[in-house]
């Protein structure tokens, strides 16, 4: 794409399950920056071994694993990142959760300054969180709020991140709805346009 400025794409696939549309979200994500000359790596965190309970809290920092070392080395390489997950129980997966809490450590994403003040050390990189749901995006939001602020706030915001996010949503029953198909492959090119612009 001319004038658009190449980018190194960071991609995490957040649902545990690979035999899932999140992949497929994921795999269309990383065709288009590729075929666009992005520079992609990618992650599916239902392949990496680590530990994703923080056992003691911050008093000790436990031994990171090669695939936590390899998530925060991707981190600091990348220029963009995206995340791909399902919401459940109007949150993140778990396993991902857990992997913020073992990589997103002082020193790596924030360093504070005072009570109040702390440095936000990936400042500077953008991000991309796109999230599935069997809810009605609109109705989940009237109900629950904004279920998307643990992740695009609390986590990236704090270490610096500009953020965008999209929702999709009903999957529930886009089987035998008519237009199931149709909407599920409307969102598989949304998300390839968004790999082509690394966006």
């Amino acid at each position: 794409m001319f004038g658009t400025k190449k980018k190194k794409v960071f991609i995490l696939l957040g649902h545990p399950d690979t035999d899932s549309f999140n992949n497929t979200l994921a795999g269309e994500y990383e065709r288009g920056a590729t075929e666009a000359g992005h520079e992609v790596r990618r992650m599916n965190i239902g392949d990496m071994k680590f530990d994703p309970i923080l056992h003691k809290g911050y008093k000790v920092i436990q031994e990171y694993e090669p695939d936590i070392l390899a998530f925060q080395e991707n981190i600091k390489w990348a220029d963009h990142f995206v995340i791909i997950y399902p919401s459940w129980w109007s949150t993140m997966p778990a396993l991902l959760k857990g992997l913020f809490d073992r990589s997103w450590m002082p020193r790596f994403a924030f360093h504070f300054t005072g009570d109040f003040t702390w440095e936000k050390l990936l400042k500077g990189k953008t991000a991309r969180i796109i999230i599935t749901s069997d809810s009605i995006p609109l109705a989940q939001r009237i109900i629950f709020g904004d279920t998307t602020n643990e992740l695009r706030k609390g986590i990236l915001g704090f270490a610096g991140f500009k953020v965008s996010k999209k929702q999709f949503g009903y999957f529930k029953h886009s089987g035998w709805l008519s237009l199931g198909m149709w909407w599920r492959n409307r969102i598989k090119r949304i998300v390839y346009n968004y790999g082509r612009r690394a966006v």
